[in-house]
This record gives C-alpha cells, structure tokens and sequence, in this order.
C-alpha cells in the first residue's frame, strides 16, 4: 500500500488511489483520493475527489488500495458504499 501511496505522490499529475475506506463509526464508502503526503507513520493527507476536500486517512481503515491513472478519472467523483 505505501508503494502505491508514495507513487501516487510523486506523480500527482499521472495517478490517484482507488480504496475502500472504513470510517470511525465503521461505515465503508469507497474513495478516490490524491495522497499528498504522509502524516506520521499511520495516516496520510490527501485530497478526496469524492468529497471534494483535504481529508486525513488512516492506514489501517483503507482496504483494496490501487494506483489508478488520473486519466481515468472524472470529477467530480460521486462517493459509493
């Protein structure tokens, strides 16, 4: 997972992550996010296309991460559970 994150970062331009994400009430929602940067060993800032703002992510509630090619992408990106 921190390979695809640390990608994604580097390359802002070219690619974002594709995750299932587990909030702290447990709900899941799956997201698309640009990573920015890491905050601790634990969780990472990064921008949620699918709510359209900076949100901090913790490393243990993300499930299924990939790199995706931003190309693919559309925004805005509507939020799925």
């Amino acid at each position: 997972m921190n390979t695809s994150l640390r990608r994604a970062m580097q390359d802002c331009d070219n690619y974002v992550i594709e995750m299932d994400y587990a909030d702290a009430k447990g709900t899941q929602t799956h997201r698309i996010v640009s990573p920015i940067r890491f905050m601790g060993s634990y969780r990472f800032l990064g921008l949620c296309l699918c709510r359209e703002a900076p949100r901090q992510f913790q490393l243990s509630r993300c499930k299924n991460v990939r790199l995706v090619p931003a190309s693919e992408v559309m925004m805005p990106v509507a939020i799925s559970s």
